[in-house]
């Protein structure tokens, strides 16, 4: 059997936009492969595979336990009903009952974002209220603690390069204030690379995104303290029976974590010395300003920012760039300031090579 781009009349894609869900997120080892096709193609005792498999995985990352998730989505939505619950079967059959009393989440205004659907979606999908703390541009520790009745369940945090980043307290911050209130802290770090540092800040769940900086296949991770897990656990039997992961995927992500602590991913430095031709090259094109620039959550990922000038706007460019096959997708948060940025972590040079070819075509 042959799968191409053609039987299905889909157009090839570059992705210069990063770890995105709206392209897939990312691509997967053979390890990982070979993992996935292993769960295909054999039977488990499913109840039995998610502990063990939260085993291996707590091992790994030096914490009590770990849950693997079909998504870090539904590993918010999931965490929510967890903790609002408080480890009563009831409650986990019935996450919205007027029997549970505390469902505030108190969240930094400035995390309050839409990241391809909006936190407090994924909050009230687990039978939570969102408290916002703070302001748009500031959330102090007292912001959050302005916000704490005995309605409240838990504080969460979202550390993403959507939310605001100035004047915001930090998580080891907001981990001092939940634990001066004996109430658990969330950390939502899906497109993190550090798996360590959010639970060493004091993090009671932390939770990431299988496919973006893991590399692995479609699924969410949360790791913690036990008895938080074994709550998200039992939400199998409530809203995460509707989020279930098969068995392919819960064993091709935990070998993706395994590969991942043991060899990283790529370094700044080298993205960096990739980008230097790349950059080259298109400060050859008429009308057009490239330079390499930073995450602005300050993560260790640089890409290529270009300054549209002349004739065509930036949105017009990025337009023409996704019309034809290969269709290359940009990050574009900056569009309206004329400005487009090209992540490569997934893009090879071969690719970069027509991302320029093409800006070249389209330009002129």
């Amino acid at each position: 059997m042959t799968i191409s781009y053609e039987k299905f009349n889909l157009k090839e894609v570059i992705n210069a936009s990063g770890r995105m869900t709206i392209l897939g997120v990312s691509k997967v080892s053979e390890n990982v492969l070979a993992a996935q096709k292993f769960g295909g193609e054999h039977f488990f005792e499913m109840s039995e595979l998610s502990i063990q498999t939260g085993a291996y995985l707590a091992k790994l990352l030096k914490v009590e336990d770990a849950q693997v998730v079909s998504s870090a989505s539904a590993g918010i939505a999931q965490s929510v009903a967890a903790l609002i619950g408080e480890g009563s079967a009831y409650h986990a059959y019935h996450p919205y009952t007027d029997k549970i009393t505390k469902r505030e989440i108190i969240l930094p205004k400035g995390h309050n974002v839409d990241y391809g659907t909006p936190v407090e979606v994924m909050v009230e999908q687990g039978g939570g209220q969102v408290v916002e703390a703070g302001y748009a541009n500031m959330c102090s520790p007292e912001h959050i603690e302005m916000m704490i009745t005995d309605q409240t369940a838990a504080i969460l945090y979202i550390k993403s390069h959507h939310t605001v980043q100035k004047s915001m307290l930090s998580v080891a911050e907001a981990a001092a204030v939940a634990k001066a209130h004996k109430l658990p802290l969330i950390v939502d770090a899906a497109a993190e690379e550090d798996l360590f540092k959010y639970i060493e800040a004091g993090a009671d769940l932390v939770i990431y995104s299988g496919a973006k900086a893991i590399e692995g296949p479609s699924a969410g991770l949360v790791i913690g303290k036990k008895e938080y897990i074994e709550w998200i656990r039992l939400q199998g039997k409530g809203i995460g029976r509707a989020m279930k992961i098969g068995k392919d995927n819960i064993l091709g992500f935990t070998q993706a974590v395994e590969d991942y602590v043991k060899n990283g991913s790529e370094s700044g430095t080298s993205m960096q010395a990739r980008l230097t031709p790349f950059i080259e090259g298109l400060n050859q094109i008429d009308n057009i300003e490239a330079k390499s620039v930073q995450d602005g959550a300050g993560r260790d990922i640089y890409r290529a920012s270009i300054k549209v000038n002349g004739a065509k706007s930036a949105k017009e460019v990025i337009k023409e760039l996704r019309a034809e096959s290969p269709a290359i997708y940009t990050r574009e948060y900056q569009a309206n300031n004329g400005i487009i940025e090209f992540d490569i972590r997934s893009v090879n040079e071969e690719e970069m090579n027509k991302i320029t070819k093409r800006l070249q075509e389209i330009m002129n």
